[in-house]
């Protein structure tokens, strides 16, 4: 059995803790802020904080400092008192019940010699002993954050574990010289760097390691010396061009380096070097091939730009040529003032930018300067602020075409409005020439109404005047009146046809019910017999093609296959009938271009395949460009953040990386629907080679899109760079396989073929085309008839509008532009 401990014994021991647990609460209470001045005095000699301070003020912030800490520990003593046995008892008794400490120290004041009363004392003493011997130390209460509300005391406790951690607490030693300047009593020395600009890619130079004599370093390099030891003992000495600056102590140098020149640290331990200071040498521009028209009327000016260390900015500015402009019909007053058209010139992304050969594009149709001579001058910058300009190259400014002569007659008098809106009073009197029993002069019904719409539109503001708002307003009418009669109906057809198309294939893959692919297939049979109709009405001097050179197909035809895709679906033979509906897709779209929207070359199947294709490269380098400058705003958001803040190296930027990844997905997706399209050369190695290559893209845009989601831009670029080589290198092995299939069908066309004769899309008989030279047809030797065709018509407008003519000759005029 277990002995029991005196209480005497134990209430002792509580006592004496109690009375320890006193002394260290008073010793906290009355020497916590001497204790905690210390500390941070401790902090700020590990880390050499005073140094930071000009010299003629260290004395002072030494001798204040000392001075408090002298007073915190003076008012410590005199608040400190020794706590008494007495008061170690009472701090005890208090945390019993009934306090029995207090008990055991009282005498029995009455009935001291009944026996009764002192056995009931007995008993009493005896129970308040029992009581005391559990009673516990009393441990410290000192109440600091009562005394210290602002946690000083944390502060200084965390800051002299840091310098314990990461500082020198050696340098205690070095109290007695921290009135004394720095560096005074260490022995001299020094170091040095040179740190390239950041363009160059070239990494810094430590001079203390540096064995050569002589080295090279690019211009305006930034050379900083930092030199340890006592004032004057050491110094620099520098014929490198720059203008020296230093801190307060004088010990740190810097100055940039701009020329070849000698540096040197003259004093003990001192060393000399000859600096090669290489000169950023300017960029250079030029345009390898004079401007040109590309498909779809596109500007396009081929350039080359060379810089030794990259090229960062470039831009084409282009101005009319006014001295080279036919001043003829609106053109004859001057021109209202306008800015010069200023573009940027497109700049590799993830290549070298050091040397590189590329292609401006940009579609300039509705610019007032469309067709009309310019100048060009292309402009380029490096990231040291040089720039350069190439020579002026003079050409015409590309533009759309319209072969049809009132598209023709509407895009000019729209030109002329925006050459001087004093042109708008001639360009109405001119449109309502046009109107003059315009009945069926026009294949869209809509024509007419809009063309009277625009008539009274500018007479509406003839008294004010046409407005800058006003005058764009009408030039977006007019351009898409012209349009709309240069195609007529056909485009709405088309339209309503691609769009029958993608409800059909969106159900084939949903699996709808038999009843509503049998409406779908319903809808897509009235769209086509409208796009066929239409097409069928286009007229023959749109630009007939070589028959060699179309794909010859009925209206049957489309009908049965339209038939055979119905039966597949009804069977439930859904991947045949998609594999059908396909070679449907790609027959409609020879048929679009061979019916010709407006252009005048002459197009294979398979070219709107590529022209499709075209676009979508060209929306992902547009798309690549808004990437890298996205790249660009995050790192300079970066360093204006400070080095403190994170890099952020990669990172997106929340909802403009959300609006690239979306763009992304819709490229990807249009591509993976154009690889679904008849392509040249199906079957043969350049064109796998092209789908491979197509694939690649695809991917590439899968990863990119990807890597756009997670924030991550510059992993993005790098797969935007691949897609925009896959896709060239597709675009490549299509146009191969494109020339390849043209030689093949002029090697296999029957004789007299390519003469005018065979059919057309639709089946049609061709007749001589005197046009274009055609059996049957004469051409006057050394002139364009269209050209002529389109001045004599110019020419009838022009008279027809003058009103001082006589009516007889004006309803002539008249009679002849409704037959022509």
């Amino acid at each position: 059995m277990a002995r029991r401990a005196d209480p005497t014994v134990v209430i002792t021991r509580a006592v004496r803790l109690t009375q320890a647990g006193l002394v260290a609460e008073r010793l906290t209470q009355a020497f916590w802020l001497p204790v905690a001045l210390a500390l941070l005095g401790f902090t700020v000699l590990a880390f050499d904080l005073l140094s930071l301070l000009p010299v003629r003020w260290r004395g002072w912030a030494t001798a204040g400092f000392a001075l408090l800490l002298l007073v915190s520990l003076i008012l410590a003593l005199r608040r400190f008192h020794w706590p008494r046995r007495d008061e170690a008892v009472a701090r005890l008794d208090r945390s019993l019940p009934g306090r029995p400490l207090a008990a055991l120290s009282d005498e029995q004041a009455i009935g001291g010699n009944d026996a009764a009363s002192s056995a009931l004392w007995a008993l009493h003493r005896g129970r308040m002993l029992a009581s005391a011997a559990k009673a516990r130390a009393i441990g410290p209460r000192p109440g600091l954050p009562r005394r210290d509300p602002f946690g000083l005391r944390l502060i200084a406790l965390t800051g002299a574990a840091v310098a314990l951690t990461f500082g020198q607490p050696l340098r205690l030693s070095e109290v007695g010289s921290l009135t004394a300047p720095a560096g005074a009593a260490i022995a001299p020395a020094w170091e040095g760097w040179i740190t390239p600009p950041a363009y160059t890619g070239r990494p810094a130079l430590y001079l203390n390691e540096v064995a050569r004599e002589s080295f090279e370093v690019p211009s305006g390099s930034r050379v900083v010396m930092r030199l340890y030891g006592a004032d004057g003992v050491l110094s620099v000495q520098q014929g490198l061009g720059g203008e020296a600056s230093a801190d307060d102590t004088g010990q740190v140098v810097e100055f940039p380096a701009l020329q070849t020149g000698r540096l040197a640290v003259e004093g003990p331990g001192g060393r000399a070097w000859h600096v090669l200071v290489l000169r950023d040498e300017e960029p250079e521009v030029t345009a390898t091939e004079p401007l040109r028209r590309g498909r779809g009327g596109i500007l396009e000016q081929p350039f080359r730009a060379v810089d030794d260390y990259g090229i960062t900015f470039g831009e084409a500015e282009i101005v009319l040529d006014l001295d080279a402009v036919d001043r003829s019909h609106g053109l004859t007053i001057a021109p209202e003032a306008r800015d010069p058209l200023r573009i940027d010139l497109p700049l590799p992304m993830t290549a070298n930018r050091t040397e590189f050969d590329e292609i401006l594009q940009e579609d300039m149709s509705q610019h007032v300067w469309a067709h009309l001579p310019v100048r060009v001058v292309l402009r380029v910058a490096d990231a040291a602020g040089q720039s350069a300009e190439s020579r002026i190259v003079e050409g015409t400014l590309p533009g759309r075409r319209f072969f049809e002569p009132a598209a023709l007659a509407v895009s000019e008098l729209r030109r002329d409005i925006l050459w001087n809106r004093a042109n708008a009073p001639r360009s109405a009197q001119l449109m309502r020439a046009m109107l003059h029993q315009s009945e069926d002069a026009f294949r869209a019904k809509a024509a007419p109404g809009e063309l009277r719409g625009a008539v009274d539109y500018i007479e509406a503001r003839l008294d004010e005047g046409l407005s800058d708002e006003a005058r764009d307003e009408l030039a977006e009418r007019l351009w898409d009146l012209a349009l709309l009669i240069e195609e007529g109906e056909l485009a709405n057809a088309r339209e309503r046809l691609q769009r029958a198309q993608e409800m059909l294939d969106q159900a084939m893959r949903d699996g709808a019910s038999s009843d509503e692919i049998a409406a779908l297939m319903e809808e897509l049979r009235e769209a086509m017999r409208d796009y066929i109709r239409m097409l069928a009405e286009q007229p023959r001097e749109r630009g007939e093609r070589d028959p060699g050179e179309q794909m010859q197909v009925t209206g049957d035809q489309i009908q049965e296959l339209m038939n055979r895709i119905q039966e597949l679906m009804e069977e439930g033979r859904m991947d045949e009938a998609a594999e059908l509906m396909a070679q449907l897709n790609a027959l409609l779209e020879n048929l679009q271009v061979t019916e010709g929207q407006g252009e005048g070359g002459e197009p294979m199947p398979g070219d709107e395949a590529m022209e499709g294709l075209g676009d979508t490269l060209s929306d992902q380098q547009d798309l690549a460009d808004d990437t890298f400058r996205d790249l660009q705003e995050q790192f300079g958001r970066g360093e204006e953040s400070g080095e403190g803040e994170g890099e952020g190296e990669g990172e997106g930027t929340g909802d403009s990386g959300q609006g690239l990844a979306e763009r992304q997905q819709e490229l990807r997706e249009r591509l993976r629907g154009q690889q679904l399209q008849t392509l040249p050369g199906e079957g043969t190695p350049e064109g796998d080679s092209a789908l491979d290559a197509l694939e690649d893209a695809e991917r590439a845009m899968n990863e990119a899109e990807r890597a756009l989601r997670d924030g991550e831009t510059r992993e993005a670029l790098e797969r935007q760079a691949e897609a925009l080589e896959a896709m060239r290198e597709g675009l490549r092995q299509l146009g191969d396989a494109m020339r390849q299939d043209r030689r093949e069908r002029a090697d296999n066309a029957p004789q007299g073929q390519g003469q005018g004769l065979g059919r057309d899309p639709l089946g049609r008989e061709r007749e001589g085309d005197s046009a274009t030279g055609g059996e049957g047809g004469t051409t006057v030797p050394g002139a364009d008839p269209r050209e002529r065709a389109r001045d004599l018509m110019d020419e009838i407008r022009r008279r027809s509008a003058e009103l001082e003519r006589p009516e007889a000759e004006r309803d002539y005029l008249n009679r002849l532009i409704d037959r022509f």
